[in-house]
């Protein structure tokens, strides 16, 4: 009998299961345009309210990754490890990161898309460095991997291209918070990609996606099922975006302090961000046998210069100008730099970094739509964070920028933003716990 999209839909409106046939013909389908969207969003709309189980999500997952090309990455020597971010405010961690893992020898080898936000994505974030080449040949791809352990580039075209069809009809259906969806859009990207090992840095709070707990331990449990139900090695960390991860919030501003970081010189949440995630990959790459010992070995080489010397390299093989990481200073600089100082003391008792990131993109540090240009200059960088004492007339914030209304702006905005009041009674966590395969635990 054959299938018809009336059916999947009817079938899924009631509550009942879609086979992989059912989800295949869909997946199909739509990229091919020969089904409407008209009916796209009618089944999304029912996913959204009947929800997928498991093996359905697995299924559509499949499905996105057989709808485009896969990158096969067995010419990469070693165990190639990946990481992924559901995103959030100030988040250039794929830039300290990736050079602290290369250096340790396991080879980090990542394609990323564009950033879609408060600020750009890591590739928008590079391209801060003059002359930088995101795009790639895989050719070129493979033999930057295999001379130095680390390639980050731009994703083919043809990578997941139902996923790229769908996000965009669930972005205009309101159906874009549903899990399964959630988690099959981005592990298809993921999987498509071979890498041997991920890590998954689900992101909780007011800067991110997933605004509680709660949601967020269903999303890393939803997305280390699917990876795991690959056979990929996948891990999950939860982590804390209720205020932005270190201090620099836009592209430039965040290339400066991830190299910052790479010298030993970077803000401690970051630093210690990279060291957690960093410890679990060496350890899925079998380059150390337990997670003390991979710390050791990242702290190593942040310490002797070896992880900073990993990104000059990369930006030399990467065709960038090395002096931009030398010297800082080159990057893109705004016209105006103002400080936002505070009229009152006590503690900073809370910065609502999805607000904060809403600043950034008003001084154009991300972009609305995909056809948005990005100021690489703009941003905010912070001068305290949650739980410092604060005394009037001190510096909260600088803000960078190139157009001087919006940095006034802006800066009436984050004195709104940043609450100045008594110590908070609870010390706020920055990882909330992990998800393996085996179990879901809360630190």
């Amino acid at each position: 009998m054959s299938i018809r999209m009336y059916d999947i839909i009817k079938k899924k409106r009631d509550g009942k299961e879609l086979t992989r046939e059912e989800i295949d013909f869909f997946v199909q389908g739509y990229t091919n345009n020969r089904i409407p969207d008209y009916q796209a969003a009618s089944l999304l709309m029912a996913i959204y309210f009947n929800k997928m189980n498991k093996r359905e999500t697995l299924d559509l997952t499949k499905a996105m990754i057989n709808s485009g090309e896969t990158v096969d990455l067995s010419q990469i020597n070693g165990i190639k490890v990946d990481k992924h971010s559901t995103g959030g405010v100030g988040d250039k961690t794929t830039i300290a990161l990736g050079p602290m893992v290369a250096a340790c020898g396991v080879p980090f080898v990542k394609m990323s898309g564009r950033g879609l936000g408060h600020t750009g994505g890591t590739l928008d974030k590079l391209e801060s460095i003059k002359d930088f080449k995101v795009e790639l040949s895989k050719e070129d791809f493979f033999n930057i991997s295999n001379e130095i352990n680390i390639a980050l580039c731009s994703q083919t075209a043809n990578i997941t291209p139902a996923d790229k069809k769908l996000y965009s009809l669930r972005d205009v259906t309101a159906t874009v918070e549903n899990i399964s969806l959630i988690a099959s859009s981005i592990m298809s990207k993921k999987l498509a990609i071979g890498s041997d090992a991920i890590i998954l840095d689900v992101k909780v709070g007011s800067g991110a996606f997933m605004k509680d707990l709660d949601s967020a331990i269903l999303l890393a449990e939803e997305m280390v099922e699917i990876g795991i139900g690959f056979g990929r090695e996948t891990i999950a960390l939860i982590t804390n975006m209720d205020e932005p991860l270190g201090y620099a919030i836009g592209n430039g501003l965040e290339i400066k302090e991830a190299v910052e970081t790479l010298k030993g010189k970077g803000p401690k949440d970051f630093y210690e961000l990279c060291l957690s995630l960093g410890s679990k990959l060496l350890v899925l790459a079998k380059k150390s046998s337990n997670e003390k010992e991979a710390r050791e070995m990242l702290i190593e080489v942040v310490e002797t210069g070896s992880a900073y010397e990993k990104l000059l390299e990369l930006v030399e093989y990467q065709h960038g100008d090395i002096r931009y990481i030398e010297n800082t200073e080159l990057l893109p600089k705004a016209e105006y730099i103002l400080e936002v100082k505070s009229d009152d003391e006590g503690y900073i008792k809370s910065m609502n970094a999805e607000e904060i990131g809403k600043c950034a993109l008003i001084l154009g540090a991300g972009r609305e739509t995909k056809e948005s240009e990005i100021d690489l200059s703009a941003g905010i960088v912070l001068n305290k964070k949650v739980d410092e004492k604060v005394s009037n007339g001190d510096v909260l914030a600088y803000i960078h920028g190139n157009d001087k209304e919006k940095v006034e702006e802006v800066k009436e905005m984050l004195r709104d933003i940043i609450k100045i009041g008594k110590k908070n009674e609870m010390s706020k966590k920055l990882i909330y716990g992990e998800v393996t395969n085996k179990k879901t635990k809360l630190y």
